[in-house]
């Protein structure tokens, strides 16, 4: 909104070319996301309480009986100072911009479905699996098919590492990017078992991705370092760095021992968004990477899952996702937050070295 507002006195008076700048807006975005959403954190903590919108916790985990009736859904809290914040900062008249925030406020519904439906019925189990997916796919769909109508994006697939090779998925990039946007929103829901768990790697995975969104978005430095120039979606580095701010605001409170937790409605939505981000700087594979956490607690479930069938009720973990595994070890879930924290930091670094090895 400002930069609508104020680019065109630009002109008459200098000091507004700041605004034109996507690095300063950012800048801003961030900031202002991450002082609205730590101003508004405790009288929106408050609010959920008389609510009575209490986490119920699985009884399977009896380390976290201590957490039962933790406000959750405090991803509203985030979607609001990020809102906030890209209206204000970012180029209204993008395109990509609104695409971006309709990604994320449509997995959000989605979540927040899902966590109305525990609150009413007073237990840790939502709607169905085969409802929250559909919901997912629905948005997802959706988005693409945006995609798919822009004639300047493409449907080549980079390839990490490689620059001379980019094949052409054509149509069956749609049901590619769909399974790229669902996977991350269901593999962020279930990496959000810990106090601060999941915000922190998604976190990370947000700077990562303003970084490869500004580039892929600037001509002269996606030429150089050989990557899918996109004209425009520069633009969406502001929702990057609101998602970073609304993010840090949210650990502020997230953080052990939580006073909140982000609930479906913050961890469908991001996992979702950071799909779209992927998707929009044609780093899809590159999500896998920067996302490595997300990948390994997605995969605990699935190796779970199969080992127990195959074997007729053993397990292979003592519990999954992983993290819980490690609490049954004995390992303290601050120290397994902050081991999980380091282990995204690393893969962010590796995610980024791809601007340059190819």
């Amino acid at each position: 909104m400002l930069y609508n507002l104020l680019v065109p006195w630009a002109s008459e008076w200098t000091a507004l070319n700041v605004f034109r700048y996507i690095t300063f807006r950012s800048m801003a975005a961030l900031i202002t996301a991450l002082v609205l959403s730590i101003l508004l954190g405790p009288r929106f903590i408050a609010w959920l309480r008389r609510l009575k919108c209490g986490q119920h916790i699985l009884h399977e985990v009896t380390a976290h009986a201590c957490k039962e009736g933790t406000p959750t859904m405090g991803g509203l809290l985030m979607l609001f100072s990020l809102t906030v914040s890209l209206l204000l900062w970012a180029d209204l008249g993008n395109f990509y911009i609104w695409q971006t925030l309709l990604v994320f406020w449509g997995f959000a519904a989605v979540g927040f479905w899902d966590d109305m439906t525990k609150l009413r019925h007073a237990e840790n189990r939502g709607i169905s699996g085969r409802a929250k997916l559909a919901g997912q796919l629905g948005v997802a769909v959706v988005a693409m098919l945006f995609l798919f109508m822009d004639p300047g994006y493409s449907s080549q697939l980079s390839i990490p590492f490689i620059k001379d090779w980019a094949p052409d998925l054509g149509p069956l990039y749609l049901p590619f990017g769909v399974f790229v946007m669902v996977a991350s929103s269901n593999a962020v829901n279930l990496t959000d078992g810990l106090d601060g768990l999941a915000i922190g790697p998604c976190i990370v995975a947000g700077i990562v991705f303003a970084i490869f969104i500004y580039v892929t978005g600037h001509a002269r430095f996606a030429n150089y370092l050989l990557l899918p120039y996109t004209p425009g979606v520069g633009e969406v580095t502001v929702f990057c760095a609101a998602l970073v701010g609304a993010g840090l605001g949210f650990l502020w409170f997230n953080a052990y021992p939580a006073q909140v937790f982000m609930g479906d409605v913050g961890s469908l939505a991001l996992g979702g968004v950071l799909g779209y981000l992927a998707l929009l700087c044609k780093q899809e594979l590159i999500l896998a990477v920067v996302g490595g956490l997300f990948v390994a607690e997605t995969l605990s479930v699935i190796m779970q899952v199969s080992y127990f069938r195959w074997t007729g009720g053993k397990r292979l973990f003592r519990m999954a996702p992983l993290h819980h595994h490690f609490e049954l070890k004995g390992i303290p879930e601050s120290k397994i937050i902050i081991r999980f924290w380091i282990t995204s930091v690393l893969l962010g670094l590796v995610a980024l070295s791809v601007l340059k090895l190819r």
